[in-house]
Formats: structure tokens, sequence, C-alpha cells
């Protein structure tokens, strides 16, 4: 008997952490992402269309399933609460993933939280990535969400090609990235610093060039000259470039054997799943649920909180530690397959009364 196809919108659909964990077949069709009327690049998928209350209500016809992972910062509580209704009045069921209890872009707490009173209680069913955070999620909300763990982010291939001889020194590295909110490296700097030049290693900081860019959202001179002063160290490296592209990012991993992550607050780290599969260890903070999705050494930081003598035991800890190897990719490829799994039985099971026959490649426009 040949199953109906279930329609499965993702919020967003184009994105890697998606692409790893929907499997699409012969029965799990995924639909592409409606173009939003004021995208400016190819691809743009934000702002979601599919969170316009109107936009939904044309198109609910046309799904099975709406999956919500990203891209509902912008959405008040009030347009969340409309969406939800179109959702019920279809019988729709809505998957939510909660990636992030505390929003990293935004200091703030309180509109996100806002934001998760409205989605957790209405979603059929709740998914996160650690234990922690599924038992903050019950603390909340009173929901069980399911728990299934972070799937690779860097591509099976390049983990099994990726060269494993040791650098002549090591090196810590701290990538700045653009200064987002939740980024706080002037903190960490000097300590890892001493931290490194005490173990013989040297340090590595990145910072992307929007910074110092006049005509940027991310533009911060001052904090971006502070960082560039560790230039006159002489074991330490400092790169100011465009953002990387994911084979540049690969490159940068494959230089790097221990990349400190400054998170004053967070949640989850697709970050730190990029260091693991390349035999980099993270070094994170002990706030959030970052250490709950493997082990690695963390140090005390946080929201006016930060112990440097943590730090320095953090990174000498992760010199110590033994990477992951080219091998890892086999465990990696096992993983994605049962949360490819998970998901699509998820779906399966929510839409059985509901899923119907449809062509393949249908869009939403």
């Amino acid at each position: 008997m040949t199953r109906a196809v279930i329609a499965v919108a993702s919020i967003p659909a184009a994105h890697p952490y998606v692409a790893a964990v929907v499997a699409t077949g012969d029965d799990i069709l995924l639909l592409d992402d409606p173009r939003p009327l004021e995208a400016t690049t190819p691809g743009q998928w934000w702002p979601p269309r599919l969170l316009e209350p109107d936009y939904l209500r044309a198109h609910i016809d046309d799904i099975d399933v709406v999956h919500l992972h990203f891209g509902f910062d912008a959405a008040t509580p009030d347009r969340l609460a409309d969406v939800v209704s179109v959702l019920r009045e279809s019988s729709t069921p809505l998957v939510l993933t909660v990636h992030d209890l505390h929003n990293p872009h935004f200091a703030e707490l309180d509109m996100h939280r806002s934001q998760l009173d409205v989605l957790v209680p209405a979603a059929a069913a709740v998914i996160t990535l650690t234990d922690r955070a599924a038992r903050e999620i019950e603390r909340l909300w009173g929901r069980s969400a399911m728990v299934i763990p972070h799937p690779h982010v860097v591509p099976l291939d390049v983990i099994t090609a990726r060269d494993t001889t040791a650098h002549e020194r090591a090196v810590v590295a701290v990538h700045a990235k653009s200064l987002r909110a939740n980024l706080d490296p002037e903190a960490v700097m000097a300590t890892v610093v001493a931290a490194a030049s005490a173990r013989d290693a040297v340090v590595r900081l990145d910072i992307d060039d929007d910074v110092f860019d006049h005509t940027s959202h991310w533009y911060a001179p001052e904090r971006g000259e502070r960082l560039l002063a560790f230039r006159d160290h002489p074991d330490v490296d400092v790169r100011v470039h465009r953002r990387f592209t994911d084979a540049e990012l690969w490159q940068y991993l494959s230089e790097i054997d221990v990349s400190v992550l400054p998170y004053r607050f967070g949640t989850h780290s697709g970050w730190m799943e990029a260091c693991r599969d390349l035999g980099v260890v993270p070094v994170v903070p002990d706030i959030g649920h970052f250490a709950d999705q493997f082990p690695c050494p963390t140090f005390v930081f946080g929201p006016g909180l930060f112990d440097p003598a943590s730090l320095d035991a953090a990174v000498g800890e992760a010199l110590r530690t033994e990477p992951t190897g080219p091998d890892f990719a086999d465990y990696r490829r096992h993983q994605q397959s049962a949360i490819a799994a998970e998901h699509a039985a998820l779906y399966r099971a929510l839409s059985a009364p509901v899923a119907s026959g449809r062509a393949d490649g249908a869009v939403l426009v």
C-alpha cells in the first residue's frame, strides 16, 4: 500500500539543520520556503511568509504539518496567536523545535519567552536538543519535549577527509564573529592569551569585517579596536575578514585546536557541533545547555559573571583532550539517519488522519 504524501512546511526549509533532520522520500515532501515580498537575495526565506496569518490561511490546504524552528524573532505574540488560530481552525498540527530558550541575538529575554508562551502550549509536539532543555521546558510550560540531538554540521565527506596532522603549536581560537548580543570576546581574551601562553600554545582571534563597516547593522568600531589591540601580543594572530562561507569555515576549523565560545547567554550551539565534527575541542560557558550537547570543558561565564581561573583550567583541559577523528563521520552518519527517522515517524503520526496524496514538488508561491 502506498502511503499518502505528507507535505511538511518547515520554517525555514532552506536551512542546513532542516536539511539534516528531514529525509524527504516517498511519503515526506519538504515544501520550499515561500519567497518574502521584500526579498533582496536569492534563497532568502526571512521574514517567513508562513508566519503571516492571511498568507498561511490562503495556503493551508497545501500543508499537512507545520514545523517551526527559527525566524519568529520579529513576530509579536499576538501575531503568533493568530497563526496558531489558523492552524487550529484547519486541524493542521504544529511541531516546534525549541532551539533557544534565550535568543542569542537579544539580551532582553521577555519577548522570546512571550513568544514561547504562545508556541509551546499550542504545539502538537515539542522537540528540543538536550535533556536539560527538556527539563526546563517541563518546568516552564508543563510540556514534555522529545529530545533529539543536534546532527552533524560539517558535510560527512569533509569530516572523513580532514587532515589530522598536528599543528606545530596548538592553536586556541576565539571568533568574535559580528559581535552579536551574546558574544563578549573582550572579557575573555586576556585570560585566553595567558592560558595559552602558559601551555606553549598560540591564540587566533577572528573578527568579521562588518564590525568596522559603518553601513553595517553590526558596526561596532570601538569594540573592534579593543580587540585589534591584541595584535601587539607576539603569540596572538588577529584576522579581520568577511563572514566565512561554509567552505572557509571548515578550513578555519582545520587550522585550530580549541575554540573558546564567549557566550554571555544562550541555549544550544551549532558552532560547537561543527567543532566536534572537525576535531576541535570547544570550551563553553556553564550557562544555558551547551555542556549538555556533549561533554566538553566549561567555564563560569554569564551575564555579569566571569571566573578567569575556571577559563584557564578549561583551556588546559581542552588542550589535553583527545579530539574526534575522521571515523567520527560514521557515528554522525548513523546519528543523522536515526534523527531523520524520528522526525519522519513524528510527521506520520501527526498527519495520519489528514494527509492526502499530492504531486511531488509542491511549492508555496
